[in-house]
């Protein structure tokens, strides 16, 4: 398998995904990236850099002509703009000027607040990401989407800013818990759904050996789930059309996300969203019940959470209105007409959500 990948951008390559198994080989890829001339600043959430902000460190002083740090407190909480303002101070009161560039060590919220705060500082400066979760490794940190919450609206606030590198340490898997691990196997059996039921069979097959960590299986699974997310925004690189299917389960999954003011984590509501996507599928005669029950048993291996069985559904839907993919009175719903095949639809009303959400809730006692 290769250990690097390239990212294109209106035909043109745009950056490396690059696969490690230690952070060592992070400086010569700065050398490429005539780091020696410029400032970093390196932001990680506090979690993330009592595990790895000193070997990050001691990697990039060496490459950088100078090398700061700023730590936030770890959660969804604090993706939003207030941090994002320290941050700007940070770099003002640093003197970093368009020349340097920010480093996002960490998850996705890391990733998506660093992006967005590279893409509006003096107009855009550089940044690269340094994934350390599943789910950045195989979803957030790919593509050039970045952004943070407002008011607890989910990504409601953002910009597209395309990082120079992404470097994948994959030994940073080992260090999740395994509600983090199966936060990023959300994002990974959707990758699955919508574009490829070779590897949803894949999964099904291997997920004993993907839940014991076997890096062999781990390392592949990355790699095909960074091949969907390249075929896709490389079609679409502001989500103008196609790119929109990478929100199969995000509908509900966010609402849900945002009702529980973000206790679940954002793969765990992308799980129960995908489930009840393809219960709509079913319903719309598009898959049948083998279908779904396979869908739902892929995503038991991988710990399907629960919900309260007392959510208020009414306003979970009405969080969907909210929603940036709310088109007027309408919204973007992706379904599936296959496994490996999925599409966008504005035919899915409040009702239909309703239905989805209860019968989620109605049966999750049988799959978790």
């Amino acid at each position: 398998m290769t250990e690097q990948l390239t990212i294109n951008f209106n035909g043109v390559p745009a950056y490396d995904i690059t696969y490690n198994t230690s952070f060592d080989n992070l400086g010569s890829f700065l050398s490429g990236f005539n780091a020696d001339d410029k400032k970093c600043l390196i932001v990680a959430d506090s979690k993330v850099a009592s595990l790895y902000l000193d070997a990050i460190l001691r990697v990039m002083e060496p490459c950088c002509k100078y090398v700061t740090a700023f730590v936030f407190p770890e959660g969804e909480k604090s993706k939003n703009l207030d941090v994002v303002r320290e941050i700007y101070k940070k770099l003002i009161e640093e003197k970093f000027d368009r020349h340097d560039f920010i480093a996002a060590l960490g998850g996705g919220v890391t990733g998506d607040m660093s992006g967005f705060t590279a893409a509006t500082f003096l107009r855009g400066i550089d940044f690269i990401q340094i994934p350390t979760s599943l789910l950045a490794d195989v979803d957030s940190s790919i593509g050039g989407k970045t952004g943070v919450d407002f008011d607890a609206y989910k990504n409601m606030v953002g910009a597209f800013h395309m990082p120079k590198l992404v470097y994948i340490n994959r030994e940073t898997i080992s260090t999740l818990d395994r509600e983090q691990f199966y936060s990023g196997m959300g994002e990974v059996v959707k990758s699955a759904l919508l574009a490829d039921g070779e590897f949803f069979d894949w999964l099904e097959d291997n997920s004993g050996n993907i839940n014991a960590l076997d890096m062999e299986y781990v390392a592949e699974m990355i790699y095909k789930c960074n091949i969907i997310k390249k075929n896709v925004v490389e079609k679409d690189p502001t989500e103008k059309g196609e790119r929109a299917l990478l929100n199969l389960g995000h509908t509900l999954g966010h609402a849900l996300e945002k009702y529980m003011n973000f206790k679940m984590l954002h793969g765990q509501c992308v799980s129960a969203g995908c489930v009840m996507a393809a219960y709509l599928s079913l319903k719309k005669g598009l898959i049948d019940e083998e279908s779904l029950g396979r869908i739902i048993k892929l995503f038991g291996k991988f710990g399907l959470p629960s919900v309260p069985v007392d959510i208020d559904v009414d306003e979970i839907v009405a969080y969907t209105k909210n929603d940036k993919k709310a088109i007027g009175k309408s919204i973007k719903f992706i379904l599936l007409r296959r496994i490996g095949e999925a599409f966008i639809t504005l035919d899915v009303s409040d009702d239909d959500m309703r239905d989805a959400l209860r019968y989620y809730i109605d049966n999750q006692t049988k799959w978790i």
